[in-house]
């Protein structure tokens, strides 16, 4: 290399080593010197194993973490780690922890509002119930009602159309029906009360167990991922459809109150932001992994089947009568229950036209995909 090809190259990278130490020594701009280091702890009602329920909340700390520097940390901890899964609602109104993964359906024993933010029977698909919560007035009214239990929630999570669970036995009309013990939790358990279903409430760990030593005759989770994860296969071979009671699941973060004040509003912003993503990404994973798990459960003997007819009309009819009965009795549910009737009305009316009609002419069409 000739001399002076060198001095310039030299003075070159002289200049880069200088820019960066003057660079270094300016101080980080206010907003990141100001962000405090914020510790949380989040329990969820589900197991490590199911890697996109549980695997929801990993991401959405993940994502928080991102949003402000590392800043924010909320370590995850399983269903049974911190309280038993069916708590969570109680530990995050306590302070013993700040926030929880849950379904609000697993506390309707507390008050039959907490549905609304799962699933009712016969109620909205995932669209209908993010248009709701985002458009709609659902998210203020249980706000409202959710300060009565010192927490504030947020959308987390969508399953989409759930199926209706594994049987042990061939369901072939509604008279099958009557005394069969089946885990299935929320509204779809008192609904199905009504057909002569005895409903139990087990949480995703216990139910594997139950169903091979004939504890419980049937049992519901989600559909054909997480349900191949838990082996229901193994020990229930029909698989019914559709998950009536839930066509679409929706997943609740619940928040200390007390907590959540305290947050910084930048931290509150990239809280509620995650959330909004994990949505996203669990409703996006269960649609591309459902159809290759329900290919893999058929193939390993699983058996598919539809409700029968008139199982489906009588579980309809004990819906419309459960919610007409509660709404009389609890002025809440029936402020929010008048809303959400308005919104599946409006909804279907509309998803009848476009929707449907794409699907169904699609669906008719697969023979013919290249």
């Amino acid at each position: 290399m000739k001399r002076r090809q060198f001095i310039r190259g030299a003075g070159a990278a002289g200049s880069v080593v200088a820019a960066a130490a003057v660079a270094s020594s300016f101080p980080k701009p206010a907003i990141a010197q100001s962000m405090p280091e914020v510790k949380w702890r989040l329990a969820s009602s589900f197991p490590k194993s199911l890697d996109t329920l549980y695997g929801a909340a990993e991401f959405f700390s993940k994502r928080v973490a991102a949003l402000t520097d590392n800043k924010f940390q909320i370590s995850v901890f399983a269903g049974g780690q911190l309280v038993p899964p069916l708590q969570v609602l109680d530990a995050c109104q306590q302070g013993s922890v700040e926030c929880g993964q849950t379904a609000s359906y697993y506390y309707i024993g507390k008050d039959p509002t907490f549905a609304f933010a799962t699933a009712l029977p016969f109620g909205l698909n995932t669209r209908q119930q993010i248009a709701w919560f985002t458009h709609g007035d659902a998210q203020k009214m249980l706000d409202e009602f959710y300060k009565e239990y010192n927490v504030r929630s947020f959308v987390c999570g969508q399953t989409g159309c759930q199926m209706g669970g594994w049987f042990r036995k061939e369901i072939k009309s509604l008279a099958d029906m009557k005394g069969v013990k089946m885990r299935i939790g929320g509204w779809g358990g008192q609904v199905m009360s009504k057909l002569g279903v005895v409903p139990q409430q087990l949480a995703g760990g216990d139910i594997y167990p139950s169903l091979e030593k004939g504890t419980i005759d049937a049992a519901e989770w989600v559909g054909p991922y997480d349900d191949e994860k838990l082996g229901f296969h193994k020990v229930a071979k029909y698989f019914y459809y559709p998950g009536w009671w839930e066509g679409a699941a929706q997943l609740t973060k619940f928040v200390n109150l007390p907590a959540w004040e305290k947050l910084p509003k930048m931290y509150q912003e990239a809280f509620a932001s995650a959330c909004w993503e994990a949505n996203n990404w669990m409703t996006a994973k269960y649609d591309f992994e459902n159809a290759a798990a329900l290919r893999r459960l058929l193939a390993g003997g699983a058996e598919l089947r539809a409700y029968p007819r008139d199982v489906m009309e009588a579980a309809f009819k004990g819906a419309q009568e459960l919610f007409t009965e509660t709404a009389a009795k609890n002025p809440r549910f029936k402020k929010v229950l008048d809303s959400w009737r308005e919104v599946r009305k409006e909804g279907y009316l509309w998803f009848q036209i476009a929707e449907y009609g794409y699907d169904s002419f699609m669906i008719s069409q697969q023979k013919n995909f290249i």
